[in-house]
């Protein structure tokens, strides 16, 4: 088991909730880059995860979302996926005020 070097872990232990979700969305790309759908998968599953429902109608939308991403992601539609993804990190990052 790897372990984290210290300086690394209390910097991400630092990030605020949005940073989190911009690199989240990173290890994706990174991913897919690879063609590594199991990292892939992963970082999708921690979007989901991340979604607050009570927020109404934008979180529903962004899992079917992830879950469409998935499904390319199994079928190894590895481009597309990447494309979605790129979105809206593009467009969190935009909002966010973020890279």
């Amino acid at each position: 088991m790897r372990t984290l070097n210290p300086y690394v872990e209390h910097e991400v232990l630092s990030w605020s909730p949005e940073k989190l979700i911009l690199k989240t969305y990173d290890v994706f790309l990174a991913a897919a880059r690879r063609r590594d759908a199991t990292r892939m998968n992963l970082a999708l599953v921690q979007l989901m995860e991340a979604l607050n429902f009570e927020a109404g109608e934008i979180a529903l939308r962004l899992y079917r979302l992830y879950e469409y991403c998935q499904r390319c992601v199994w079928e190894r539609r590895y481009e597309e996926a990447a494309t979605l993804i790129q979105g809206l990190r593009d467009a969190w990052a935009e909002a966010f005020g973020l890279e």
